[in-house]
């Protein structure tokens, strides 16, 4: 009888576990081991601040060590990769960025599906690419470079993070509406090229604010312009470019965390939940705020729905601009 009963409630335990994983896991120990958040670029960038700054506080909430791994190679997809075939059970999470959504639609092959081998967990902000020129550019606004750039056809050069970035996308973007010709320089990061920019090996570059920030405030590069749909609060003098003349240009760029596909929901939502708070923490939102961007820390459903408008998006100007990448 008493085995009997012993492998009754051993049948129960297993169906119950098996029809509901979400719900046994929450009531663990999750997490009970560091967790490792892979940076696909090149240390330096908005991608590897905001996987730092966000993952000293994690840290700190959890009570375990939170390591930040930097993985640049190809575009961003050797890392990437790495995340979409990890062990899908929180410890490993990406700091991905809008470029994984554009390349849902403009790579033609990836080792990966950008949006089926994902769990997002929260987008955290989003902040608008600024149009950045060497100090040796003749032009002090949009107008006078897009003048510029025409009186010297194909002789300009533009940098980014890799072919199909935020960064290559916004250039593109830029020079098919205003008119120009320039020529793409790929870099492993935003570093690396914003290094080349002030050594005038290309000319001008969309990046973050809060990346560049030391070097315009310095003169080691001009900022012209900001890509987003209105004026930053953190510079109300800085023009958008729709105003300065590209009507209807907009360029953004967001920054949040995803997971492997089939990481049960349970640990998404602890994730988002203690990621959001720091966000949320007034401290935190002034720093995001004074450095150009938005604080958002939204759903995993709502980063969803961001990622896949975000590919529909980049990818059908992408096809319009004749951007295909292998």
């Amino acid at each position: 009888m008493l085995s009997r009963i012993a492998n009754a409630a051993g049948f129960v335990l297993a169906l119950v576990t098996a029809l509901a994983p979400d719900s046994v896991l929450a009531q663990g120990t999750y997490p009970d081991r560091p967790i490792r958040i892979i940076v696909p670029l090149a240390p330096g960038g908005g991608s590897d601040y905001t996987a730092r700054y966000i993952g000293l506080r994690l840290a700190d909430r959890i009570g375990q060590a939170v390591v930040v791994d930097n993985r640049p190679a190809a575009s961003g997809i050797v890392g990437t990769e790495m995340v979409a075939k990890a062990v899908p059970d929180g410890y490993t999470l990406l700091l991905a960025y809008s470029t994984h959504a554009q390349s849902a639609q403009l790579f033609t092959t990836l080792p990966y599906d950008p949006i089926r081998d994902f769990a997002p967990v929260t987008e955290v902000i989003a902040t608008p690419l600024t149009l950045l020129t060497n100090p040796s550019v003749p032009a002090a606004n949009i107008k006078e470079f897009i003048a510029y750039a025409k009186a010297n056809a194909g002789k300009l050069n533009y940098g980014s993070s890799g072919p199909g970035s935020s960064p290559h996308l916004a250039a593109e973007l830029f020079s098919s509406m205003a008119g120009i010709k320039t020529t793409h320089i790929p870099y492993k990061g935003v570093s690396q090229y914003i290094t080349a920019q002030i050594g005038n090996e290309i000319q001008f570059s969309f990046s973050n604010m809060f990346t560049t920030m030391p070097h315009w405030k310095a003169g080691r590069l001009k900022l012209l312009a900001t890509g987003g749909p209105k004026r930053m609060e953190a510079m109300p003098d800085l023009p958008t470019i729709d105003e300065a003349g590209v009507t209807g240009f907009e360029a953004l760029t967001w920054y949040g965390f995803m997971a492997p596909a089939k990481t049960p929901r349970a640990v998404v939502d602890r994730l988002q939940k203690e990621i959001a708070a720091i966000v949320n923490t007034p401290d935190v939102r002034q720093t995001f705020v004074s450095q150009g961007n938005e604080p958002l820390a939204n759903t995993p459903d709502q980063f969803a729905k961001v990622i896949k408008s975000d590919a529909d998006k980049w990818g059908a100007i992408g096809k319009k601009l004749g951007v295909k990448l292998d």
